[in-house]
């Protein structure tokens, strides 16, 4: 009994440590999650006003319109580049999986190979599983504040050496793939970032001004748009890992809550086991006591 209920104690124990890890990093997903969604909406002020700035200064770089009727492009000419973004560490179910399976049915259809690039090391092997070589990978930013560098990291890797400026609807092509949350969950998406959209450029040209004092544009029309131009792919690829990492603390947070879900449904079995058997040795115990106290006791003398 004693060997039975020490192992029933010690995995009672181990059980137990486990339940305390799972809690703390159940209450961790959980603040993490609150902390990228504050940064999304937090994001919404900024993105408004480079929107409207958009707006102006597609009104003033092209008053007629022109810049809705771009060029058709060649698919030699047009280097694609796919950002995935992913996670560097587990405990996240298929995460990585979904996400890699959105990207592969997406890139299917595309004229052009595209170059890949994973955000975190999880995808990036989930994506060489996949046959799919990326052209390089970026660690998964720890908290809002290192989204920052990560966006810069992505632009320049992106940005070909012998690039315009002034080119960049007409010759490149940028395609984010990642998790946004949805409730308690996520589903996987994909967004184009270059070339922009022409309905969206002409839905930004002719919003009204918010007030009477109608905006103007100082210096070159052209070199304004493009800052503002760069604004939105940066505030766009910092909605999208902040979205991302979002996802991904809600498939871990439920990943935990079903790890705590069936380590109390354990710890409830092994209690239940170490009664029983504690109980049993016991009752053992006694029936011996018994049994040795009926063998010792004197036996009555027969009758003559």
């Amino acid at each position: 009994m004693a060997n039975t209920t020490t192992a029933l104690r010690r995995q009672i124990g181990s059980a137990s440590d486990l339940k305390s890890v799972v809690r703390t990093m159940k209450a961790s997903a959980a603040a993490a999650i609150g902390q990228y969604e504050s940064a999304v909406a937090a994001l919404g002020d900024y993105a408004h006003t480079v929107e409207q700035g958009l707006s102006v200064c597609l009104r003033s770089a092209d008053p007629d319109g022109a810049h809705t009727r771009a060029p058709p492009r060649s698919a030699a000419a047009t280097t694609v580049h796919a950002i995935v973004f992913g996670s560097d560490q587990g405990l996240v179910g298929r995460f990585n999986e979904v996400v890699v399976e959105h990207a592969m049915a997406h890139l299917g259809s595309l004229p052009a190979k595209a170059q890949l690039w994973a955000v975190g090391e999880r995808v990036h092997a989930r994506l060489l599983d996949a046959g799919l070589a990326p052209a390089g990978s970026f660690p998964v930013p720890g908290s809002v504040e290192l989204i920052t560098r990560l966006v810069g990291q992505i632009l320049l890797a992106v940005q070909t050496p012998d690039r315009k400026p002034a080119d960049d609807a007409q010759r490149e092509t940028l395609i984010l793939f990642y998790n946004r949350p949805t409730g308690a969950s996520y589903e996987p998406v994909s967004q184009r970032l270059l070339p922009l959209d022409e309905h969206w450029q002409r839905g930004l040209a002719a919003q009204p001004w918010p007030t009477v004092q109608l905006p103007e544009v100082l210096g070159s029309a052209a070199q304004a748009l493009q800052a503002f131009v760069r604004e939105h792919l940066f505030i766009s690829l910092f909605r999208a890992s902040a979205e991302s990492l979002a996802s991904e603390n809600a498939s871990r947070l439920a990943a935990m809550q079903r790890a705590d879900r069936n380590i109390g449904e354990l710890l409830t079995e092994l209690s239940a086991r170490f009664h029983r058997t504690r109980q049993s040795g016991i009752d053992a115990e006694l029936f011996e006591v018994v049994a040795g106290f009926d063998a010792m006791a004197p036996q009555p003398a027969p009758s003559a």
